[in-house]
């Protein structure tokens, strides 16, 4: 019999690239994941890893039980929707990215906690690369994550659409396009977020690199840059509120899409669709 535990370290092998990790993300130590899944190994009665040196990979049959992995675990979360009551109680561990934590989240809240008062929400602010991973290892519930139509979305299980967003150029100068500010300088996220990934594929597309002067992940704090001339920045709808004097909001033709996501399987829980319905509630305001 195969153990659903070994499978899911499978499958995360699978997503993760290296048993080191898997280790990480499940807090073990990489002979203990190497150990069980030498076991799954046994249960399944066939060779699944390649180890080459230091490196693993899956082998065919490998690959394939990872596919049906994907569909016990899902089965698994729908079993678990199906039994949830609903009246609903316990933990709702709710991550989202700073500009949805600030615009959708706060009357999300106020809404759960009216209609489900024995909800325990929290909510964690994280970018939403790291989205998928919290939700894979069940340290999130559900996710807001977002991703740009200028570039491939990052893979986060199971999603809903909930808002789709004008992008814009925030200048402080004369520049009306992308192609304008090739000889500005640039605020961007911080290196390894969508914000400061997307910035280098707009600029690259017009022609040249960006020479990005600052870095900072908060829009408030990006706007406040901008009206002090310290130079350009994409902004999305969501952020852009009512920008401080001196700053013009340029629409570009680049849509920021902003998804509900959850473990494959728990679309149906009660507490989920819930969030789904408040959350929408919330966005109908953008």
């Amino acid at each position: 019999m195969l153990d659903v535990r070994r499978l899911r370290l499978l499958r995360d092998l699978a997503q993760l690239g290296t048993i080191t990790a898997v280790a990480d993300a499940h807090t073990y130590t990489p002979s203990a994941v190497s150990q069980q899944l030498t076991v799954l190994e046994r249960e399944a009665g066939t060779r699944l890893l390649e180890r080459t040196g230091r490196r693993v990979t899956l082998t065919p049959a490998g690959e394939r039980l990872v596919q049906h992995a994907e569909k016990i675990l899902a089965a698994l979360e729908e079993a678990q929707a199906d039994l949830a009551t609903t009246e609903l109680t316990g933990p709702l561990r709710i991550g989202a990215f700073p500009t949805a934590v600030r615009a959708l989240l706060p009357s999300t809240l106020v809404r759960l906690a009216r209609d489900h008062p024995r909800l325990d929400l929290t909510v964690t602010e994280l970018d939403p690369a790291g989205a998928p991973r919290e939700l894979r290892e069940r340290r999130l519930d559900v996710a807001l994550v977002n991703d740009y139509d200028v570039m491939p979305a990052v893979e986060a299980g199971e999603t809903q659409p909930l808002l789709d967003e004008t992008v814009y150029l925030a200048v402080h100068g004369a520049e009306r396009s992308v192609a304008d500010a090739e000889g500005s300088p640039w605020i961007a996220g911080t290196p390894g977020t969508a914000c400061h990934a997307v910035t280098l594929h707009v600029c690259r597309a017009a022609g040249y690199t960006p020479r990005i002067r600052h870095t900072a992940d908060d829009f408030d704090a990006v706007l406040a840059l901008v009206a002090a001339g310290q130079g350009v920045s994409l902004v999305p709808q969501l952020a852009a509120g009512s920008p401080p004097d001196g700053v013009t909001l340029v629409p570009l033709a680049i849509r920021r899409r902003t998804s509900v996501a959850y473990r494959g399987g728990a679309a149906r829980h009660p507490a989920i669709a819930a969030f789904v319905a408040a959350v929408r509630d919330a966005a109908t305001a953008y």
